[in-house]
């Protein structure tokens, strides 16, 4: 039998080709309804809506704190906050996104792998690794760029060259941009990974970097690891933001989901609108 009717949950988001499929199937003559709980199939894929509606791919910042919202100690040590459950739960964060983004400060603190563990998620691919560094002080020798998967640095143009190519020799990949106030322009950093059809960036990084986008409005979901544990008033703290002039500058979240993952809570945020 023919096809007399086709039901279509969402319209495609992307330009380039959105309405044609449904303009071909009522012009073959077949039925077509469209819009069916789209919100919901939207929320199935909000990366892919996100860099089709705002050009930049969707945004998770991820952070393990502890009870008293710090994340490492004064000296910076942070290994482990969160325990063994919860960390093995980040790996299929890391599986699920296109990028992981961190700051050239956790790099020189902690020399991260930033890679999907074989031994939890063995099949996964793994996601490109993009170290924000405005003027390259990122070491030839850090381990990451020995690891699978590639390695992009984000740094301000006119940088060093030297230090370039010695980066590059390692297999990085560079990427000049623009400036905005005293690093790189955050904005221009997504449209680049736009670019590359990223669709998910997770944000591994420390407060600078939390903050700066946070500041910008670039933070579209953060999880917490909460770990039962204080870590006291000189610890670091999760976002180094701009100084808030009166309560009603603060930025607000609205807490929507809440799991147990081992001894840790995981707690899933979203901006507030208008928050």
């Amino acid at each position: 039998a023919a096809v007399a009717r086709v039901v279509i949950g969402a319209p495609d988001p992307n330009p380039a080709v959105a309405g044609r499929g449904v303009a071909a199937l009522r012009a073959a003559g077949i039925e077509v309804a469209t819009g069916v709980m789209a919100a919901d199939c939207a929320a199935l894929n909000p990366g892919f809506e996100m860099r089709m509606r705002a050009g930049r791919p969707k945004v998770t910042v991820k952070i393990a704190a502890s009870l008293d919202g710090r994340t490492a100690l004064a000296s910076g040590d942070s290994r482990w906050i969160s325990g063994e459950q919860a960390r093995a739960d980040v790996q299929r964060l890391r599986a699920a996104s296109g990028a992981i983004l961190t700051g050239i400060g956790t790099v020189l603190a902690d020399d991260p792998r930033l890679t999907v563990r074989a031994a939890d998620l063995p099949a996964a691919r793994q996601p490109l690794r993009v170290i924000l560094d405005s003027r390259l002080r990122l070491p030839t020798q850090a381990q990451l760029l020995a690891l699978p998967g590639e390695t992009l640095v984000a740094s301000l143009a006119g940088t060093d060259p030297s230090r370039a190519a010695a980066l590059e020799a390692r297999g990085a990949e560079l990427l000049p941009l623009p400036g905005a106030g005293s690093g790189v322009d955050l904005q221009a950093l997504l449209r680049a990974l736009a670019e590359r059809e990223i669709n998910d960036v997770l944000v591994e990084a420390g407060p600078i970097l939390n903050g700066a986008l946070l500041d910008a409005g670039l933070v579209d979901e953060l999880i917490v690891y909460q770990a039962p544990q204080v870590l006291g008033a000189d610890a670091r703290g999760m976002f180094a933001i701009r100084p808030l002039g009166d309560m009603a500058a603060r930025p607000e979240f609205d807490l929507c989901e809440s799991r147990r993952i081992g001894d840790d809570l995981r707690l899933r945020y979203r901006p507030r609108p208008g928050g």
